[in-house]
């Protein structure tokens, strides 16, 4: 299951991530925001985060208009590795090689079309298991 959660200022864009999953089959963990009322990030940051760490989600999306903020939120939690992407190659490298855990995108800084290709690459690409990229991810902490 993926986690999802956004701030007022991408309330349409996760409407359309969530439709995108779930019209390929995923099942999809709303957490909020539910509508365009101002509302604090980390909130809802706190939400798709603890998804993942309770091992109800698999992984989480996290988009407000930078994607900065949730980044920042997300990867104040032990065990996740919140990663900021606004291209499809980082998205695919930091699954492959950080075993990120959780995708953050602007949805002021990156357009509909591309942001679904972006989601597509995060949750198509599997952690390499890689020893080296295993060994740098245990020195995170």
């Amino acid at each position: 299951m993926i986690a999802i959660g956004c701030d007022h200022g991408a309330f349409d864009l996760k409407n359309e991530i969530i439709n995108h999953l779930k019209n390929r089959g995923f099942d999809v963990k709303d957490v909020g925001c539910y509508d365009t009322s101002s509302c604090d990030y980390p909130v809802y940051a706190k939400a798709v985060t603890d998804s993942i760490t309770s091992g109800e989600c698999e992984l989480g999306i996290l988009v407000c208009g930078t994607g900065i903020g949730m980044s920042m939120a997300a990867n104040k939690v032990e065990g996740i590795r919140a990663a900021l992407c606004g291209d499809c190659f980082s998205a695919k490298a930091t699954r492959e090689h950080n075993n990120a855990n959780v995708l953050c995108m602007g949805a002021r800084t990156t357009g509909p079309g591309l942001a679904l290709m972006i989601v597509d690459n995060f949750v198509d690409t599997p952690f390499s298991n890689d020893e080296r990229h295993i060994r740098r991810i245990n020195m995170y902490s």
